[in-house]
């Protein structure tokens, strides 16, 4: 059962937010916490979320349950809530329905990677940009790569991307491979992610706010004031959410997926409900009428996401709607 995070103010009105780490020392809370966690890692636990909540002040107006959920989320899969590590991240979603903010868990691409690993299966696992004049073909019938890396890191790095690619091998020797163009990326994000565009257009009512193409985005070519329409983290860190699309694509169809990794993949994006069940949530809505309000401007990764000041996030799950057993993603 949920825990209050709220109390009566002093004329015995409106309900007053409990500070977050005033809540923690609730012995409800902590009953939970020990529940879960247990001894000293309970400290280390409550130590590692009061310094995420800290961190980002987007978090702060989050219910506090909500923010402990998530939380004990990422704890059950032994991943760690530091922004700077990415394994996931906890991001403010505007919940109209409870009529307050609420506390996302978002698993990060590096999160996916980490569980994979420790199935024990893997022998090698891996998913990166393919820069321009890389890549000299794909077989996707044989699944076979040819390309001729950058060997100058800098240069690499400022070179424009033109796809994404993924791989495993198992310790048994089957391999399987990976590769999309940017192009399809961004028609995937387009089609998936309500708050990505790759072409612009007006949208909000009457079509009264206008947003940039991709391309004019990533070259910086709109008015820095409009930088909350752009809270998508498709925007924020498009190779990030690339690359954890990569992973999902890879490994939900093809990968073992460990108890773990199952749990991830259908808690990802997702809150806790009243009663007490994961309720998928699309977490990278703007929300117009209330502009210019940054309800998921991440700023993550790597962030990745994450990690937004550490900024907002924003987060888009990055899979097929029938990959997600039952729920129906934006990604």
């Amino acid at each position: 059962m949920a825990v209050k995070n709220q109390l009566a103010n002093s004329n015995g009105n409106r309900p007053q937010k409990v500070g977050f780490t005033a809540y923690l020392t609730q012995d409800a809370v902590r009953a939970n916490v020990a529940k879960v966690v247990g001894g000293k890692n309970g400290d280390r636990f409550m130590s590692a979320i009061i310094s995420a909540v800290n961190t980002n002040p987007a978090l702060q107006e989050c219910n506090n349950a909500s923010i402990v959920s998530a939380a004990l989320l990422g704890e059950t899969l032994k991943l760690s809530p530091s922004p700077q590590l990415g394994q996931y991240y906890m991001v403010p979603f505007e919940d109209k329905k409870r009529g307050e903010k609420v506390a996302t868990f978002i698993l990060g691409y590096k999160g996916m990677i980490q569980l994979a690993l420790r199935s024990g299966q893997y022998k090698k696992l891996n998913v990166l940009a393919i820069k321009d004049g890389e890549l000299i073909r794909y077989d996707p019938l044989n699944e076979e790569i040819e390309v001729s890396m950058i060997q100058d890191e800098e240069e690499r790095e400022k070179a424009p991307t033109i796809g994404y690619y993924a791989m495993f091998e198992y310790l048994n020797g089957f391999r399987k491979t990976l590769y999309w163009s940017k192009s399809k990326m961004l028609a995937h994000a387009d089609r998936y992610s309500a708050a990505f565009s790759k072409d612009g257009g007006n949208f909000g009512k009457g079509g009264r706010f206008h947003r940039v193409s991709f391309a004019e985005y990533e070259a910086g070519k709109y008015p820095q004031q409009d930088e909350w329409m752009y809270s998508s983290f498709w925007y924020k860190d498009f190779d990030a959410m690339a690359y954890k699309t990569m992973l999902r694509q890879l490994i939900s169809k093809w990968g073992i997926m460990s108890i773990e990794m199952q749990t991830a993949l259908t808690t990802d994006n997702t809150i806790e409900a009243p009663d007490g069940s994961r309720e998928f949530v699309q977490t990278d809505q703007y929300v117009p009428e209330q502009e210019p309000t940054l309800i998921e401007d991440q700023g993550q990764p790597e962030p990745e996401p994450a990690p937004e000041s550490v900024p907002l996030q924003v987060a888009d799950p990055g899979f097929e709607p029938d990959q997600q057993e039952g729920l129906v993603w934006e990604d």
